[in-house]
């Protein structure tokens, strides 16, 4: 489902955006924070996740701990 899809990320704002080709049709809110966008054919093409760090942190915490191991 998520082949075709390029990671971003905007630090300043702190939004995690995964996306592939397409133009926008709709978006939807999925929870406060996470929205998907979809194209005219209701196909995904977009995710866009806001505050990522903070949505994100205990994923971040155990990266790092990974790494400061290797």
């Amino acid at each position: 489902m998520m082949e075709g899809f390029k990671l971003y990320y905007d630090e300043e704002e702190d939004i995690l955006y995964l996306a592939r080709e397409g133009e926008e049709e709709e978006v939807v809110e999925i929870t406060p924070g996470i929205n998907f966008e979809l194209d005219k054919s209701g196909m995904l093409i977009g995710v866009e996740v806001f505050k990522a760090s903070y949505i994100f942190k205990d994923i971040i915490k155990a990266m790092e701990k990974r790494l400061q191991v290797a």
